[in-house]
């Protein structure tokens, strides 16, 4: 009986086995070129700390702060309402409002919340424009001529 040559089969195996650890190697180095050289020169840390990073203007669409200001008025005086809404929001000035809501005292709180969201634009227009979404409601336990308002302001762009 003769052998059969199995010393062929074997051959092709270990051909095939180098050839694919081969390719490999080959996909390595190819994946390996385009990262920068980590022995390249790099500024040292004295000059990273001296030189701030350059600053670029923020970009992007302005949102709406997710926590709302707030303040209360109250009176009837409209000249009065004006200064009060003023004096409260003084310490947001140079702030752009872009939604209100105002809540105002007992039964008729509807009708008075919308007559201080009348006169928002009458006590600080640069903060208050024409595109500040307002909206009117009562809150039965506040007294009457009496109003919480809300304000939810724009973020600075990219911010």
């Amino acid at each position: 009986m003769s052998r059969p040559r199995r010393r062929g089969r074997i051959s092709v195996v270990v051909l095939a086995g180098w050839l694919f650890a081969d390719l490999l190697l080959v996909l390595a180095l190819v994946s390996m070129a385009d990262r920068p050289d980590p022995l390249a020169d790099r500024p040292k840390a004295s000059e990273r700390e001296s030189k701030p990073p350059p600053s670029k203007p923020p970009t992007g669409p302005r949102s709406v702060e997710l926590k709302p200001e707030e303040f209360r008025v109250k009176g009837a005086d409209k000249g009065d309402l004006a200064r009060q809404i003023h004096k409260n929001t003084g310490k947001w000035a140079g702030r752009e409002a872009a939604l209100v809501l105002t809540f105002g005292g007992s039964r008729n709180g509807e009708a008075y919340a919308h007559r201080v969201n009348s006169l928002l634009g009458k006590g600080r227009p640069g903060m208050f424009t024409k595109k500040t979404a307002t909206d009117d409601f009562h809150k039965l336990g506040d007294p009457a001529s009496t109003a919480t308002v809300r304000v939810y302001f724009y973020t600075t762009p990219g911010g």
